[in-house]
């Protein structure tokens, strides 16, 4: 049987190559940034947990609007609306904050940075010191443009990659002060 469908195979021309070797679109992106703090855990988590508190620590967010509604599924979810200092804005879901691992998971659910199915955790662990925290923040998303090329200009990989690297960098760098800053 196998030597009969070989035969037919390159008889007729035709490829056995999977399909989704020749698949296309945007590649999943990731961004990972790690910082260290000299702050208990317990206390990083305070401010990295308070879901409407981030325009107090990163200074790229001019200001946190929460609220709490039904998601899609008719269950209560908690919402905020980011609006940057520099323009623009973002309508962020909760998906969970668990004390036990310190560790908050969010997701975009629309705005206007140049990326879709942007969903991200922030995690809090002991340093490896005493009164030290490390925290990490982890993004995954795809480029805003979801087709083969041509690609526009700004909705492309590297755009929407810079974009988040430029969030968590600041972000990072703030928190940190803000925790160090909280002796």
């Amino acid at each position: 049987m196998k030597k009969i469908l070989a035969l037919l195979t390159l008889s007729l021309g035709i490829s056995l190559v999977p399909f989704s070797a020749s698949a296309h679109g945007p590649a999943p992106q990731k961004v990972e940034k790690t910082i260290t703090i000299k702050a208990a855990p317990a206390k990083v988590w305070t401010i990295v947990k308070d879901f409407g508190g981030i325009h107090q620590w990163h200074s790229g967010v001019a200001s946190t609007k929460l609220e709490q509604k039904k998601d899609d599924n008719g269950n209560l979810a908690t919402y905020r609306t980011l609006t940057f200092k520099a323009g623009g804005s973002v309508y962020e879901k909760l998906r969970s904050a668990d004390d036990a691992s310190m560790k908050i998971k969010y997701e975009i659910v629309s705005g206007t940075l140049p990326l879709t199915d942007f969903n991200a955790s922030m995690t809090v662990t002991q340093g490896a010191n005493a009164n030290e925290s490390t925290v990490t923040w982890v993004g995954r998303f795809y480029r805003l443009y979801k087709l083969n090329p041509p690609i526009p200009e700004g909705q492309d990989d590297a755009t929407a990659v810079k974009a988040i690297t430029d969030v968590f960098d600041a972000g990072l760098a703030n928190l940190q002060k803000a925790a160090e800053a909280e002796k």
